[in-house]
């Protein structure tokens, strides 16, 4: 009990050795496989729906209202007590451009054109990239690789701005909004099974670990019908 009474419940005791992040996409439905026809809207609709779900706390009227413009290209780092709230930064979805689902509500669904998105999960303290922006890459995992013939990444080249970071913990960060990578996958064989390979790329980033397929790249499976 007086070990405990010396723990922080803001900050890790320890933050020498942060651990490189996972990474998870959304939209997370039935496992790690996406597969849907375009010609039948109730394949494909539970992923939209969960796409919006999901957006809504990234509207750009629910960002301006909690959080602040930040500087781009710095780490936001925030001074005061460990108890003290600090600001979030924010993260519109209009940032995502083709994938959110402002001007397609269907984030490309209904023409075989899916939109997928990219987070990375919180670490208490992480700057990732050392000061360089990390960035995103897909390709296909295993197989053909002429099968993924296109994805664009937004916002951008597909990077998580330095200005989302750090993350000070859930008691005192509370708007903070995590940023996200969308991929936007415009060309991938039909009628196939695709698996496919977005890895975060950066200085410290592990993403070749075998025994963990969430460390620093996710890997799931894209099948596209007619």
């Amino acid at each position: 009990y007086v070990m405990l009474l010396t723990l922080s419940p803001y900050t890790p005791r320890y933050r020498d050795r942060v651990s490189p992040p996972g990474v998870m996409i959304r939209p997370y439905l039935n496992g790690f496989t996406i597969a849907f026809n375009v010609s039948q809207p109730s394949t494909w609709q539970p992923y939209v729906d969960s796409m919006h779900h999901f957006l809504a706390a990234y509207d750009d009227k629910v960002q301006e209202e909690k959080n602040i413009e930040c500087v781009p290209g710095q780490y936001f780092i925030q001074g005061g007590n460990d108890s003290e709230e600090k600001k979030a930064c924010q993260f519109k979805r209009s940032l995502l451009q083709n994938c959110s689902g402002i001007q397609d509500p269907t984030f490309g669904y209904s023409r075989g054109q899916p939109c997928i998105l990219l987070k990375m999960n919180r670490i208490i303290g992480y700057r990732p990239g050392a000061g360089v922006p990390v960035s995103v890459e897909c390709k296909v995992q295993k197989g053909n690789e002429s099968h993924l013939r296109s994805v664009d990444f937004y916002p951008g080249n597909g990077t998580f701005d330095l200005m989302y970071y750090p993350y000070y913990g859930k008691f005192t960060h509370v708007n903070y909004t995590s940023p996200l990578v969308a991929m936007h996958f415009t060309d991938v064989q039909r009628n196939s099974l695709v698996p496919i390979q977005c890895s975060l790329n950066g200085k410290g980033i592990i993403n070749d670990l075998n025994s963990d397929r969430f460390l620093g790249r996710i890997i799931f499976t894209l099948s596209i019908g007619k």
